[in-house]
C-alpha cells in the first residue's frame, strides 16, 4: 500500500508542476481560445485518472500475488452465526443458550502490543500481538441484561474488568460455559485477517 502512496504522491506532484506552469505562461486568453483549453483540460483529467487506475489495479495485482487473501473462514462457530457486515469495521456473532439470547459485537484489529520474547530467543521489534475488543451482551426474555467486555488476542480471551481472583474465574466459567473461549479468540483473529484483506482490496477496486 506504501508504494501506492509514493506513485500518488508523484503523479499528484508533477501534476501540480504543470499546472503551476500553465498559470504563468497564460495571458488573458481569447474568448475563441477557450474550447481548445477545455479540450485539453479533459484530456489531461481523462489521462491523470487512467494513470490512477493503472496504479490501483497495479497495487491490487501485488497485494494479491504478494498475501492472497486465505479460504474464507465459515460464518458459523460452534453454535454462533456470524454476521461479517461487508464494508462495516465490526462483525456480529449471535446464539441462543438455555434461556438466554447473546450477541457478541466484535471490532476489526484496533491495536497491538509488542509479542512476547520467544524462549531463548530475542524478540523482534517488527513482531506484534494484535488486538480486537469483544462487547459480549446476554439478555434474557425478563429484560436483564449482562454486557462483558472482552479482548481477544491471537490465542486467549481475557476480561478487562479486573475483578477478585474467585470472581474473575467464576465470569471466565460463565463465558466458557455460552462459547466465548480461546478458539473463539483464534477463529476471530483469522476471521478478520482475511476481512480486513478482502475489504482493502474491494476498496481499492471501487
Amino acid at each position: 500500500m506504501a508504494r501506492l502512496f509514493r506513485s500518488l504522491r508523484k503523479t499528484l506532484t508533477l501534476t501540480n508542476q504543470i499546472h503551476i506552469q500553465q498559470q504563468r505562461l497564460c495571458i488573458s486568453p481569447l474568448p475563441h481560445i477557450i474550447p481548445r483549453r477545455t479540450y485539453i483540460s479533459e484530456m489531461r483529467k481523462e489521462a491523470f485518472e487512467g494513470h490512477i487506475s493503472r496504479l490501483l489495479r497495479s497495487e491490487i495485482q501485488y497485494e494479491l500475488q504478494s498475501s492472497p487473501p486465505s479460504n474464507p473462514p465459515t460464518n458459523k462457530f460452534g453454535s454462533f452465526l456470524v454476521d461479517g457486515r461487508p464494508g462495516d469495521r465490526w462483525i456480529t456473532l449471535k446464539r441462543q443458550f438455555a434461556d438466554e439470547n447473546i450477541k457478541v459485537e466484535v471490532t476489526m484489529f484496533d491495536g497491538a502490543v509488542p509479542a512476547p520474547k520467544k524462549s531463548g530467543g530475542v524478540a523482534n521489534a517488527d513482531d506484534v500481538q494484535l488486538h480486537i475488543t469483544l462487547i459480549v451482551n446476554i439478555s434474557k426474555g425478563d429484560g436483564s441484561v449482562l454486557e462483558i467486555m472482552c479482548s481477544a488476542w491471537p490465542d486467549n480471551i481475557e476480561i478487562k474488568r479486573e475483578l477478585d481472583d474467585v470472581l474473575q474465574e467464576s465470569l471466565y466459567d460463565f463465558l466458557e460455559a455460552r462459547g466465548i473461549n480461546d478458539e473463539l479468540a483464534k477463529y476471530l483473529h483469522q476471521y478478520m485477517k482475511h476481512k480486513d484483506k478482502t475489504e482493502l482490496i474491494g476498496w481499492m477496486e471501487k
